[in-house]
């Protein structure tokens, strides 16, 4: 069997922009707005279907949850996209959670070769500096980053 790879982006139902200066030290020069999302990434073999309904059981809340499937940006007019996560020798409770939970299961229909969390930050406003907000957000000693240009 080969190797699959697919990512899910986890976004609220019930969340709306919100000020960018709630994420920053400073106050940006101009007005920005922001939306927070989760995305996981995952490498798999096995059975997509199986995949889905591990995501959708285990990641997603039915109630106040979407999740979107390999998907582009979901929204449009930004200024840049910031994805940040833990590095691979970082302690990531949250992934550990995922995978111990993983374990526990006796027929998953997959094997789970790999997961990666990312949360996505998009910035919407003229003059948003990426630099700023990964400054202020990224811890470079435990976190990677990467900034997508609109």
């Amino acid at each position: 069997m080969s190797a699959l790879t697919t990512s899910y982006e986890i976004t609220s139902r019930f969340d709306t922009e919100g000020d960018a200066q709630t994420l920053l030290y400073e106050p940006p020069a101009k007005p920005l707005r922001f939306r927070k999302t989760m995305r996981y990434l995952f490498d798999y073999e096995g059975d997509a279907k199986a995949l889905d309904a591990f995501v959708h059981e285990v990641l997603v809340d039915r109630i106040s949850q979407e999740s979107h499937q390999d998907k582009g940006p979901l929204w449009t007019g930004t200024a840049f996209i910031l994805d940040y996560g833990m590095k691979g020798a970082a302690l990531d409770l949250e992934k550990e959670a995922i995978l111990n939970y993983y374990r526990t299961l006796k027929e998953p229909g997959f094997k789970l070769n790999k997961i990666s969390l990312k949360t996505r930050i998009y910035v919407f406003g003229d003059g948003a500096d990426p630099a700023v907000f990964v400054r202020d957000i990224v811890n470079p000693a435990i976190q990677n980053s990467e900034v997508t240009s609109a």
